[in-house]
């Protein structure tokens, strides 16, 4: 009996994520409705979100602005299904991730979503192309399949003659272009982007804002990037200002004037 009930199990989760995978994409990428996250330190209750609604079309490139501690990195976290909102409904191509199980989670997560960090975090012992040719082998691609796409991208990153270094062996900007390979790798729906250049120099960083810009728009993959870059702003089609766990405005990047040391809303220009 226990065998034949794993057996049931197995199958609803096969039958689930056939849906998963047939259902038409939507125009939305990305919604959160009224999402709360409260955390408990001893006594103390931290609220990091305090009722977010956003919703992120398909395609868009998206930055979320805010200093340290407005809530960001959680906001980010629930995006990327790495953690659940203590109130309030995630949704990533209309599914509501909230209501997944661990198994469905995992594979949301390895299909749908890709992830560039600050620190690159790259396998120190492995080459480049296998750095990138990991996630492929996750998702169930053979490994001659899985060799070929990430050889491909590693060249449209501009690696095609580093694919056998390891990350040791590149500079920071080259490292930083393996990891936004490995993120596109799989094709993603949506990539979260934390802080991207937070560790490159000035030039560096420009071309690695450039690499994901081109990436947006040739593959029409949705990028959510969490900085303090300006830079950053150039690119994105709205910034998201996030103040003490809650939105404090949207502005389309034509609204918003840059300059050194300064952002400005155009409304605030003219007064």
């Amino acid at each position: 009996m226990p065998l034949a009930l794993d057996s049931e199990r197995l199958q609803s989760i096969r039958n689930h994520l056939g849906e998963l995978r047939a259902r038409r994409l939507s125009e939305n990428a990305v919604r959160t409705v009224d999402v709360k996250r409260r955390f408990h330190l001893g006594e103390h209750v931290v609220h990091a979100l305090r009722g977010v609604t956003l919703t992120i079309k398909r395609g868009e490139y998206i930055s979320i602005m805010g200093a340290s501690g407005t809530g960001k990195t959680t906001l980010f976290n629930l995006i990327g299904g790495l953690d659940k909102p203590s109130e309030g409904e995630v949704f990533i191509d209309e599914v509501n991730i909230a209501q997944l199980d661990p198994f469905e989670l995992a594979w949301i997560r390895c299909r749908k979503i890709g992830y560039i960090f600050q620190d690159f975090r790259l396998i120190a012992v492995m080459t480049a192309l296998e750095n990138v040719t990991l996630p492929l082998i996750f998702a169930g691609v053979s490994q001659d399949d899985a060799r070929d796409r990430a050889g491909a991208i590693l060249t449209q990153v501009g690696l095609g003659d580093r694919l056998k270094h390891k990350p040791g062996r590149l500079s920071g900007g080259q490292q930083q272009r393996v990891a936004v390979a490995r993120a596109f790798a799989n094709s993603p729906a949506i990539i979260l982007a934390d802080e991207p250049t937070g560790n490159l120099d000035l030039q560096t960083g420009l071309e690695i804002i450039e690499l994901l810009k081109k990436l947006n728009q040739d593959r029409r993959t949705t990028i959510i990037s969490a900085t303090h870059d300006k830079k950053m702003l150039d690119v994105a089609d709205r910034i998201v200002w996030l103040s003490d766990g809650q939105i404090d405005r949207i502005e389309d990047r034509s609204a918003v004037q840059i300059s050194l040391g300064r952002i400005a809303s155009i409304h605030e220009e003219g007064k």
